[in-house]
């Protein structure tokens, strides 16, 4: 498929499976700007007093260069979590070169700093998004701006240099076939390519994997045994343990990248529950 054409498939994808989650999640949708950033609102129907000042920020999935998750990441957790989330609609490769996408998320969470708390805040993102969740964290710091409250990393890694051996095996929908071993000399990154990266793939921004994570804030990764991304999110989640963060693992059986996109699977509200369950704790602290 041409770009436009993925796109295309993505947003009526998208539409579809959030249909989906509204009747199953009934939620208010809204459009905004946050800090020049176009925007979507989701809030939950009724929200308890205690919940108002809390907001979680999502950074969708996609390749970096698709919406495939401001709704489905964002409908079940508002509902859920009773708490009103921000889904961020970044600039998309390859039009705008990183580090566009990271720039409006540090403006989005900058305009929301003049609102909220900072520890009462949370960042969260799957695959793209669980990949730029970090980076924008340890661009944060680079910023001297307050962390957030908590992150949440869903099927993402931290790695750019170098493949996992996940995606050797796995594609988006499971096992791929043919087994073939990656190499960072031939695969560098996993075969992904950011227009406009440092040539350093090392970069501590780029790849949070090789940042000081030390004092990062509260972190919840989720990933499945058939998910290609996998490796990324253990391996990232054992650099957070070794600096200390408390950094929370949940691994699904079975099930391939990003499945609670997917409504109906009994894993898919588990997995949301999870997730929201572990956002209102910890703004709570």
């Amino acid at each position: 498929m041409t770009l436009a054409q993925r796109r295309a498939k993505t947003d009526v994808w998208q539409a579809e499976r959030a249909a989906k989650f509204r009747a199953m999640y009934p939620v208010n949708i809204a459009r905004g700007v946050l800090g020049g950033v176009p925007v979507r609102v989701i809030t939950p129907l009724a929200m308890p007093a205690q919940h108002r000042g809390l907001v979680l920020m999502n950074l969708h999935g996609g390749g970096f260069d698709s919406d495939s998750g401001s709704l489905t990441e964002t409908i079940p957790i508002a509902n859920l979590a009773k708490v009103k989330v921000v889904a961020v609609l970044y600039r998309l490769l390859p039009e705008h070169p990183y580090p566009a996408q990271i720039d409006d998320a540090i403006a989005v969470y900058q305009q929301l700093l003049r609102t909220y708390a900072a520890s009462k805040i949370c960042i969260y993102g799957t695959s793209a998004g669980a990949i730029l969740t970090p980076e924008v964290a340890v661009r944060l710091r680079q910023l001297r701006l307050p962390l957030p409250g908590c992150l949440g990393v869903f099927s993402g890694w931290g790695d750019f240099s170098q493949a996992g051996d996940s995606q050797a095996i796995f594609g988006l929908f499971g096992l791929k076939g043919p087994v073939g071993l990656p190499t960072s000399s031939t695969n560098p990154g996993g075969g992904i390519r950011i227009p406009g990266a440092p040539e350093n793939l090392k970069d501590p921004v780029l790849s949070p994997l090789y940042a000081n994570l030390k004092g990062f804030p509260p972190t919840l990764f989720i990933t499945s045994e058939r998910d290609m991304l996998l490796s990324g999110t253990t391996i990232l989640h054992r650099a957070f343990l070794r600096a200390g963060v408390d950094a929370r693992l949940v691994v699904f059986e079975g099930l391939p990248h990003a499945f609670w996109n997917h409504p109906g699977l009994p894993e898919t509200q588990e997995a949301d529950e999870i997730m929201a369950g572990y956002f209102a704790r910890e703004l709570h602290r």
